[in-house]
This record gives structure tokens, C-alpha cells and sequence, in this order.
């Protein structure tokens, strides 16, 4: 399943240091909980969205309560928490591994329908709010090149543009089975 966390930080003095602690412990401390396949961080380039989007693959809404979650990285916000602000939590349906945006593509988002993606030669994949927030109820996520974000800049509200901030995240389950895979492919 898809679990996002969405956010923006209010306090500019802290936001560099908050930054580094995301993607330099909380992340890491994530990816090794069980249950939690990859993680990765972005910040919109879009207006009238969350400044931080962070997009994990995950077993289940079991692993979001478990104890180990919340020992390893849930809910360890207490420095930060006063500067959180539209704060989301969503898990939405099962699409296999969440995609890894590299440094020179974009993560695309739209929450009111799949063709304005595809009229732009993206190939979205559909995402279904199960638990948490469930809003937005539908989502489509795809990936777009860095070099063609002229093409999304007048497209409608809906659709929200983000530049990763670290790289994917996977955990070494994940690893280790595409590294058995490729063995036996050989």
C-alpha cells in the first residue's frame, strides 16, 4: 500500500535542520521497520498543495500501529511538532512498489481525474484513499521529466508538481529480492 505523509514547516530558522533530521534519521529509521518496503521525500514546486510530501510503501495499516513503528520513527516529532502545519496522513490501495523519481524527474500528483496526466503523455497510476484522512479519495501518480515542467505549469490546479528531495529508500527485504530475482533471470 501507499502511505503519504504531507506537510508544510512554518518556522524558517528550523526548517534546514528539520529537513536534515527527515531525510538523515527519520527515513532510514522508517525503511528498517518491518513492513515498510521504500520511502522518499519531495518538496512541490506547486502551489496550493503541502510544501513536503514523503511517499512510503508499506504492508498495511498494521505496520502504522504496531509498536516497532512507533519506537523507530512514528511520532517522533516533539522538537518539530509546534512549526508542522497541513499536516496529511493517507494510505492509499495496493500498487506494488511506490516509483522512484530520480534527481532529474518529477513526481506528478492529480486528485481529480487520470486524463490530464495522460493528454500529457504520462502513464498514471491510480490510487485509492483506503484508510487514514481518505482525502483525497482518488489520486493518480506518475512520473515526468524534470526538462518538461514548462508542459505542467499551465495545467489545471489539481495537478501538483515535486522535485525529490532524497533518493528512494528501500528496505534491504526489498533489496534482496530484486537481487534474487536478477540471479534467477540471469
Amino acid at each position: 500500500m501507499i502511505y503519504t505523509v504531507e506537510c508544510s514547516f512554518a518556522d524558517s530558522l528550523s526548517e534546514a535542520e528539520w529537513n536534515d533530521f527527515y531525510s538523515l534519521e527519520k527515513l532510514p529509521a522508517l525503511i528498517s521497520v518491518t513492513g515498510f518496503h521504500s520511502s522518499q521525500r519531495f518538496r512541490a514546486l506547486s502551489d496550493g498543495c503541502p510544501t513536503y510530501l514523503a511517499v512510503h510503501t508499506i504492508d498495511g495499516i498494521d505496520v502504522l500501529t504496531g509498536e516497532e513503528y512507533r519506537r523507530k520513527g512514528g511520532g517522533n516529532f516533539a522538537k518539530w511538532q509546534q512549526h508542522i502545519t497541513d499536516w496529511h496522513r493517507n494510505l492509499y490501495s495496493d500498487i506494488g512498489l511506490a516509483p522512484a523519481v530520480d534527481a532529474d524527474e518529477l513526481l506528478v500528483l492529480c486528485a481529480n481525474s487520470p486524463q490530464s496526466l495522460i493528454q500529457l503523455g504520462l502513464s498514471p497510476l491510480a490510487l485509492h484513499a483506503v484508510a487514514l484522512e481518505r482525502t483525497p479519495e482518488h489520486r493518480w501518480l506518475a512520473k515526468a521529466s524534470r526538462h518538461d515542467i514548462d508542459h505542467f505549469r499551465n495545467i489545471s490546479q489539481q495537478v501538483h508538481l515535486y522535485a525529490p528531495i532524497t533518493g528512494q529508500l528501500r528496505s534491504s527485504r526489498v533489496l534482496a529480492a530484486g537481487q534474487q530475482k536478477q540471479s534467477c533471470d540471469a
